[in-house]
């Protein structure tokens, strides 16, 4: 019984992380500032963080000048990197051989760096790094395989892998609450609010050939659904850059849209020989900085 369960655990993450994983990805950063209801892009600053025909995904900011974002190394481990933006330097907050991290996001408390931890049995469980570098702690150790999540109110409403994947959240150890079935792996605080948002894969509409699924939110507070009309087209990743403005990526192309509208509405390209397809993106307001993954071509 023991290995099959192994064998299930190993089976969900495969399709949590694989197609992610065997693709070659770099971190791309852009200097970008919200205005209005507008995203501008300066022309020229694309920089590229990594370079390297490997995993670099998943990134995050920590603080106004820290990044944190999960890599793979050369012998198949993946481990939570620091990028600082104003030495350029790289720090290894993880380095583990027996276990894998991703997705990596700062807590609510500020002292500790979470991820969706790979254990060695195969459980996929969510875990904190201490920013100072202490031993790692367990959380909810009865709540996996998780493959994404986002914070509030210093407990995560986690993308729970299954058949259909569910969002959950833990208002406390004897009440975790599903919130919807069959989501996105997207999952984010809305800024300033109580609001948990997500796709909702049960409703979606064909746009010229490709599908747009609703996004949603759930407040946490008022236990109560919202909705925020539908992704853009062929684009499963999104971020917030404020309460008011959403964020996708198509392509090279990089669309903003408020949560009240229906149109999205192109802000700009990524213009880097040699790279396509904007995937996960992170925004940091004071930093002014835009990074966004893309595949290496």
């Amino acid at each position: 019984m023991r290995a099959i369960n192994i064998a299930f655990h190993f089976l969900l993450l495969f399709f949590a992380f694989s197609a992610l994983a065997q693709t070659s990805t770099d971190l791309i950063s852009l200097d970008a500032k919200v205005k209005g209801s507008k995203l501008e892009i300066s022309k020229g600053t694309e920089f590229k963080i990594t370079d390297r025909p490997l995993y670099d995904n998943q990134p995050d900011f920590i603080n106004d000048k820290q990044m944190a974002f999960s890599a793979a190394d050369e012998k198949g481990n993946y481990d939570i990197i620091i990028f600082n933006f104003e030495s350029k330097k790289f720090t290894n907050l993880t380095k583990t051989g027996e276990r894998n991290e991703f997705s990596p996001t700062l807590t609510d408390c500020g002292l500790y760096v979470s991820a969706v931890t790979v254990e060695e049995d195969g459980k996929q469980r969510l875990w904190l790094y201490p920013t100072n570098f202490g031993e790692p702690e367990l959380l909810y150790d009865d709540i996996e395989p998780v493959g994404y999540y986002d914070w509030y109110d210093n407990k995560a409403a986690m993308f729970v892998l299954g058949s259909p994947n569910s969002l959950v959240y833990p208002y406390s150890k004897s009440e975790v609450v599903t919130i919807s079935n069959n989501v996105g792996r997207s999952i984010k605080t809305k800024p300033k609010s109580s609001i948990i948002t997500y796709i909702d894969k049960n409703m979606s509409k064909e746009i010229n050939g490709e599908m747009a699924y609703t996004l949603k939110g759930y407040d946490l507070e008022k236990r109560s659904h919202i909705d925020f009309g539908y992704t853009y087209p062929g684009s499963e990743d999104f971020i917030w850059l404020n309460k008011n403005l959403l964020l996708m990526g198509k392509g090279n192309s990089l669309f903003v849209r408020k949560p009240n509208e229906s149109e999205w509405h192109k802000s700009g390209e990524v213009s880097m020989p040699g790279y396509l397809n904007i995937t996960r993106m992170a925004y940091s307001s004071k930093l002014k900085k835009l990074v966004v993954v893309m595949e290496r071509d």
